[in-house]
C-alpha cells in the first residue's frame, strides 16, 4: 500500500489571513462544541464568516485508510468498505442463481421431449433458466465492481423427470418452481441482512433495486399459474394452458 502525499497545510494554530483574502483555513473549527476536521471557514464581505468549505487534502491526511492506494498487482484498486462477509455472501448467491437456472434448464429439456410435447412449458422454463443465469452474471459484475473476487462453486445435478402420479407433470413442475422462487427470495433476504450487519448501504440498495421487487412479482405470477393449473386439471386444460404460455394471451376458448 502507498500513502498519497499532499501539499503542506496551513497551521491550525495561526491561520494565514491577509486583508484582501476571501478565505482562511482552520483545520479544527468548533461547531456545536465539537472539532470538525478538514474544513475551511469562508469569509465574506466585511469579514463575516459565511460558511464552511470542504478541504479534501486535510480530510485525507486525517483518514489514511482512504488515502492508501494498493500497489500490489493482485489487489483491487476499487475496493473500499467492502467486507469479506459481503464478498462471501455475494458468491453464495451467485451459486444459488446458477443452481436454480440449472433446474429450470432440466425442466425445459423435459417438456421439450417428443413424448411430452408441451412447447409452451419448454419455452417458459428455458426463459426462466436464462433469467436466473442473468441474475448470476449481474452479481458477478457487481462483485468485480466492488473489488471482490468471484469464486464459482459446484452446481448440483438436477433431477430429469418431473412426472407426478397425482398432480401430473405440468402442475408438479409449476409448484416446484414456486417453491424455488420463494427459496431464492429467502436467500436474497439473507444477503440483504448480511449487508445490513456490515453497514454496506450500497449493497443493500443494489439488492433492493435489482432483485427483491422482481422476485416478489415472480412469486405472484407463479402463484397464479399454480392456481390456474389446479383449476383446469390434467388433459385438455393443460394443453390449453401450454398454448397460452407458447403464444401469450391471444389464445382463447
Amino acid at each position: 500500500m502507498a500513502l498519497l502525499r499532499f501539499p503542506p497545510s496551513l497551521s491550525a494554530s495561526s491561520p494565514r489571513l491577509s486583508s484582501n483574502s476571501s478565505h482562511f483555513l482552520i483545520t479544527k473549527p468548533l461547531i456545536g462544541g465539537k472539532e470538525v476536521h478538514g474544513v475551511a471557514m469562508a469569509k465574506g464581505s466585511g469579514g463575516a464568516i459565511t460558511g464552511l468549505v470542504f478541504s479534501p487534502f486535510e480530510e485525507l491526511k486525517l483518514r489514511p485508510e482512504v488515502a492508501m492506494v494498493p500497489v500490489e498487482a493482485d489487489k483491487s484498486l476499487a475496493r473500499f468498505k467492502y467486507s469479506e462477509k459481503c464478498e462471501v455472501a455475494v458468491n453464495e448467491q451467485i451459486n444459488v442463481e446458477y443452481n436454480i437456472s440449472y433446474i429450470y434448464h432440466a425442466m425445459y429439456a423435459y417438456f421439450d421431449r417428443d413424448n411430452i410435447a408441451l412447447r409452451g412449458f419448454a419455452k417458459f422454463f428455458k426463459e426462466s433458466s436464462e433469467e436466473e443465469r442473468e441474475h448470476a452474471e449481474k452479481l458477478m459484475e457487481y462483485q468485480n465492481k466492488r473489488g471482490g473476487r468471484v469464486k464459482l462453486q459446484s452446481i448440483l445435478m438436477p433431477v430429469s423427470e418431473f412426472d407426478h402420479s397425482e398432480k401430473g407433470d405440468a402442475l408438479y413442475a409449476m409448484e416446484l418452481t414456486l417453491a424455488l422462487e420463494k427459496l431464492t427470495n429467502e436467500k436474497l433476504l439473507h444477503l440483504h441482512k448480511v449487508a445490513e450487519q456490515c453497514k454496506d448501504v450500497e449493497l443493500m440498495n443494489y439488492i433492493e433495486s435489482e432483485f427483491l421487487g422482481e422476485q416478489v412479482e415472480a412469486i405472484k405470477k407463479i402463484s397464479e399459474f399454480v392456481s390456474q393449473l389446479r383449476r383446469v386439471g390434467p388433459g385438455h386444460g393443460v394443453w390449453h394452458f401450454d398454448q397460452v404460455l407458447l403464444h401469450g394471451d391471444a389464445v382463447h376458448g
